[in-house]
């Protein structure tokens, strides 16, 4: 079965280590453990493949920035015949605080932009995300620099970790599905 997992980010050094690329830095660290890499020539994105166990796994990062990461998305949905209850988009949360991982199989944008136009190419916000926290400490106004600054020097000291744990559940959610995942690791 082809499961499509999602990392959401922008391409460009200037964003490669900051908080809005927690997806692009999830899924790095995927394909490093899986020893794939990303062929960075694709149509809309960086894509690897890898089987894990009787699973056939695409790694995505789409290249439309952020507020158009659904095109990416539908055209490798489309492209690859992928069912959208083995779809998983990877993303960062302001809402949660640092480091937090929910897997949720729907839900709101929550004023995430990648979201959203996922939601809106789609039609539905019944797909599933794995949301990593990345705390709200800034002053009002000031969401969009804090989510393009980097982690914290206390954050970096934990991010190996969290990233780790991330790779769990999307390991969890392929070869489990969602509604085990949810179980084994949320509020964990």
């Amino acid at each position: 079965m082809k499961q499509l997992i999602v990392g959401l980010g922008n391409i460009g050094d200037e964003y490669a280590e900051t908080r809005h690329n927690i997806g692009f830095m999830i899924l790095d660290a995927f394909a490093k453990a899986s020893n794939v890499v990303f062929d960075a020539n694709k149509r809309y994105g960086a894509v690897a493949e890898l089987r894990l166990k009787n699973q056939h796994l695409i790694l995505l990062k789409p290249s439309t920035y952020m507020n158009l990461s659904g095109n990416a998305v539908r055209y490798r949905m489309q492209k690859e015949k992928i069912e959208l209850e083995n779809l998983l988009i990877v993303v960062d949360d302001l809402a949660l605080p640092f480091g937090v991982l929910r897997l949720k199989t729907k839900g709101s944008d929550a004023g995430h932009n990648g979201l959203k136009h996922i939601q809106e190419v789609l039609g539905t916000s019944h797909y599933s995300r794995l949301r990593f926290g990345i705390g709200n400490n800034f002053a009002p106004g000031g969401q969009m620099n804090y989510v393009l600054t980097s982690f914290t020097e206390e954050e970096q000291k934990h991010l190996p970790e969290r990233i780790e744990r991330a790779t769990e559940i999307i390991r969890s959610f392929a070869l489990a599905g969602a509604d085990t995942t949810m179980n084994l690791y949320n509020n964990k």
